[in-house]
């Protein structure tokens, strides 16, 4: 019996949720007294997985696998599961992995939990608590089968350290035809990433136009946080889709969402509830946000913004 968690990577660096899903799985082998092994996929280096709980690590490294496939992807988690006789697996809750989830569920005969957000309050009956409704309400699931598959919710757990032995082996799976066919692939580089980022600053319609988004980028740059956008803002294509947040759009699950010259439609709230401060500026007291903001700056964006990065400017020249 162990835990087996797959760690994502962009570009072969492990991204947070890997380090996130090893303290979770670290934490779930010493409740079942198990051990904890970590499979990359075209991971360079994978020492930083023992600070995090990780006993062994399968490495995975083939140049067909560049690009993620879910079909593909699964399979090659199912047999390193099997080659562990892993009772548990662990994903995080990215939409790469929401997506490759129901086919690894059937691969390994497993039931699946998704949005989990804490340690089993039981294993016999297995039982987890996740989000549900999104993340309106919360939920305990019991797992009856022999293996179970934890989707583990971001930024729900944290990530801890706790020092594993984290041996690497090679991993050589037997591959899987791909039935998809990459042409290209266009990323952002240089900037956080709404998925990755722990802060994210949104705007909307009250910034007016395309040419005031410098506002925007400036006060993340200072924070060090992804930029993003509602719906509408995208739909006017003042900024690309891929920065659309919420139920449409990419969920966000960060410590720290700031949105700016966003009312609040039902539909950008379902998709950023999960955030653990919601932080809302603008000018109409009536806006919806406020309702579900934790702190609110009811003002212009245009003379709120300016003063909000000259002080976190010195506050940070103050730090240093």
């Amino acid at each position: 019996m162990s835990i087996l968690v797959y760690i994502e990577s962009s570009e072969g660096a492990i991204k947070k949720t890997g380090h996130e899903g090893t303290s979770y799985a670290k934490a779930l082998a010493e409740k079942m007294n198990c051990k904890v092994t970590a499979l990359t996929i075209n991971v360079s280096d994978t020492d930083s997985l023992k600070e995090y709980g990780a006993d062994a690590v399968l490495q995975v490294t083939n140049a067909d696998l560049k690009h993620f496939e879910a079909s593909v992807y699964s399979n090659i988690i199912a047999q390193a599961a099997k080659e562990v006789s892993a009772s548990v697996v662990v994903i995080s809750s990215s939409a790469d992995s929401k997506y490759m989830a129901p086919l690894l569920a059937i691969e390994l005969n497993a039931g699946y939990a998704s949005n989990v957000t804490d340690l089993p309050s039981s294993l016999s009956p297995f039982r987890v608590k996740r989000t549900v409704f999104t993340n309106k309400a919360f939920c305990d699931t019991t797992l009856q089968t022999d293996v179970k598959l934890l989707g583990l919710s971001n930024n729900s757990f944290g990530v801890h350290k706790n020092v594993g032995e984290a041996i690497t082996t090679s991993f050589e799976p037997v591959l899987k035809p791909s039935s998809v066919q990459v042409d290209s692939v266009e990323k952002v580089v240089g900037k956080a990433t709404i998925a990755d980022a722990d802060i994210v600053v949104s705007g909307g319609r009250g910034l007016k136009g395309p040419e005031n988004w410098g506002l925007i980028e400036e006060l993340a740059d200072v924070l060090g946080a992804a930029t993003a956008c509602s719906k509408p803002v995208s739909d006017l294509g003042w900024r690309p889709h891929s920065e659309h947040v919420g139920q449409t759009g990419k969920p966000v699950a960060t410590n720290l969402y700031i949105a700016i010259g966003i009312s609040g439609a039902i539909q950008h709230l379902a998709g950023i509830n999960a955030s653990k401060v919601k932080v809302v500026i603008n000018n109409d007291p009536e806006a919806p946000f406020f309702k579900a903001a934790d702190y609110g700056i009811v003002g212009d964006a245009f003379e709120v913004i300016p003063k909000l990065i000259e002080k976190l400017k010195a506050f940070k020249a103050q730090s240093a």
